[in-house]
Order: C-alpha cells, then structure tokens, then sequence
C-alpha cells in the first residue's frame, strides 16, 4: 500500500431485521387488545347502567389513553421501517405503554362498580 492510497472506508452495517413472523404477531395482538378496548368501551360507557363520579371519568380516560397509543402501535407496526430491529422495539413499547393504560383502565372500572350503589 503507498501512501498517496486513499485508507479503505468500513462497508455500512446491515441494519438487525425483525425476524419473520414476529410483526405478524404484534400486529395480531395489537387488533385483539383494540377490539376488546373498543368493545368494552363500547358496553361500559353507554350500555352499562350507573352515573358518571371522578372514577368513572379516570377510566374513561384511560380507556381513551390505551386506544389511542394501540392506534399508534398498530400505525407503526404497520409502516416498513417496522422490520428494522430498534423500530420494533419502539412499536412493542407503544404497545405496552397501551395495554398498562387498558389494565388501569380497566381497574378503576372495575373499583368504581364494586364501590358504585
């Protein structure tokens, strides 16, 4: 090698890809948890007998909270960038981020029915 030789660049490095059928899979889970949302949203806000109090409305937005963050993770698990490694991750956390607002949600409604007259 002389030294008028330009040095050698390092070839980029190939993103991580998801493996097949993991975005499938989030994005079967992802469908689940939002039609049981919407379906449970739907019966507990307008079919269920009761007032609304200061829980009822802490649910409510909650439950809002959680469908709204699984619209996100299924609107990211949906985009091509989802099959790079470090996109996924971000997609599975949206999607935990939901299901710990649906699990809260859910919670205080329950709270408030058994402590509702």
């Amino acid at each position: 090698m002389d030294a008028a030789s330009p040095p050698a660049t390092p070839p980029a490095p190939v993103p991580q890809l998801v493996p097949s059928g993991y975005r499938q899979g989030i994005i079967t889970a992802i469908t689940v948890l939002l039609g049981f949302s919407l379906a449970f949203w739907r019966f507990w806000g307008f079919e269920s007998t009761g007032h609304w109090n200061m829980r009822a409305v802490f649910a409510a937005i909650s439950l809002l909270a959680a469908v709204s963050l699984q619209i996100v993770a299924l609107f990211r698990a949906l985009r091509i960038e989802d099959d790079a490694v470090e996109e996924y991750r971000k997609t599975v956390r949206w999607f935990i981020a939901s299901a710990l607002a649906l699990l809260t949600g859910l919670a205080v409604a329950m709270i408030d029915a058994a402590l509702s007259p």
